[in-house]
């Protein structure tokens, strides 16, 4: 397994602890560090880095023409370093998680073990998004016929996968992490006729547009005010858009920053209404969570990616347009006044769309998708 250092890829590991596979991961980035919740796994840390040097952080804050000439001599080459690891394990599979960090670094690696079976993970934003820069695009290009088999986080990305050259098996849609606990998140649920709560997830910047949900909210002081309205993991650009707005002197306004997930799930069970609005996602994992915690789900389709869960008036409001401020305001508005068909949309998530995401589940046919590549090897 090849991937940045992710409580995704930490959660999505974890289903195969007693799968009796014997694995091995590279840490792309390197942080150096065990994680213990995959302590089953060969974690291969510590290998960038020829030399371990003193003054590294004074010198990398201070001195950055001198860090970047260091690194050049210093750092070892991760295509280079998977390929000494494959000669030493001579792995059935490599499973690369993420195209930029883990896939295309390794394409010239891959091609001296056709044998081996290549598995790439699509996630969030990696090639919906990354298809618009061109050099980006040219990698993708070169990498994706070489691929053996996709996992993916939505189905669209499997549809740009095949536009740009992958001819191999489609392993399904599966969360970035796999399912969800029922048994840990289901205490925190409050049945929805209590809630009073609009949830508003908080990323503003090269592909979040909390603010555009902030400007929306504004003139519907009236509508809300019986509403305690939460913005959760917001960002300094959210934070300085507040500050200049009334929602600064809300009393029924609140910003959370820094928060954990499991915060974030207790937030969902009190959320009458969540929010998500960015430009660019695979379909994302704050809107499954609102799914199985009961909040009713307003959220962003960039590529159609979160129209695969969301059918429109039935289960969810989508956001065609990320940046229509007076869009978002009409969706807000229908949400707060249309009580009973929020009720039954949250009903019918509950039980249509959550049985799906059980972790159990998730995790059983995930496992089967393993077993096929392994069938065939």
């Amino acid at each position: 397994m090849i991937s940045m250092f992710s409580n995704h890829f930490f959660r999505w590991t974890e289903q195969l602890k007693k799968s009796n596979y014997e694995i091995y991961w590279v840490d792309v980035f390197d942080s150096n560090t065990k994680v213990k919740k995959i302590d089953f796994v060969n974690q291969i840390i510590g290998w960038r880095n020829k030399v371990k040097y003193p003054g590294k952080y004074f010198i990398k804050q201070n001195l950055p023409g001198v860090h970047n000439l260091i690194i050049k001599i210093n750092q070892r080459d991760l295509s280079t370093t998977v390929e000494k690891i494959i000669n030493e394990i001579n792995p059935d599979v490599v499973h690369s998680f993420i195209m930029q960090s883990a896939t295309t670094p390794l394409i010239e690696t891959m091609r001296k073990f056709p044998e081996i079976k290549w598995v790439y993970s699509a996630w969030g934003n990696d090639l919906y998004y990354r298809q618009q820069n061109k050099q980006d695009l040219e990698k993708i290009k070169k990498t994706l016929p070489e691929i053996d088999y996709m996992f993916a986080d939505c189905l669209r990305d499997f549809y740009v996968a095949k536009e740009f050259g992958f001819k191999g098996t489609y392993l399904g849609t599966f969360p970035t992490g796999g399912g969800y606990e029922f048994d840990i998140y289901d205490p925190y649920i409050t049945p929805i006729e209590e809630r009073t709560t609009i949830l508003i997830k908080g990323y503003q910047g090269k592909l979040g547009r909390c603010n555009s949900v902030l400007r929306s909210i504004i003139p519907l002081r009236n509508d809300l005010k019986k509403y305690n309205i939460i913005v959760f993991g917001a960002t300094k650009e959210v934070s300085d858009f507040v500050k200049k707005t009334e929602l600064n002197h809300w009393s029924n306004f609140k910003m959370l920053l820094n928060i954990s997930h499991l915060e974030v799930l207790k937030l969902m069970g009190l959320a009458k209404i969540y929010i998500g609005n960015n430009i660019s996602d695979g379909l994302p994992n704050t809107l499954l969570e609102a799914i199985i915690m009961g909040a009713f789900p307003i959220q962003s389709n960039p590529g159609g990616a979160s129209e695969e869960i969301i059918n429109e008036g039935v289960n969810g409001f989508l956001i065609s347009n990320p940046e229509d401020s007076e869009e978002i305001k009409m969706q807000i508005i229908k949400a707060v006044n249309l009580q009973q068909e929020l009720i039954s949309a949250v009903n019918y998530n509950l039980e249509n769309i959550k049985p799906k995401l059980e972790r159990e589940r998730v995790k059983n046919d995930v496992i089967k998708k393993y077993q096929l590549i392994e069938n065939r090897l």
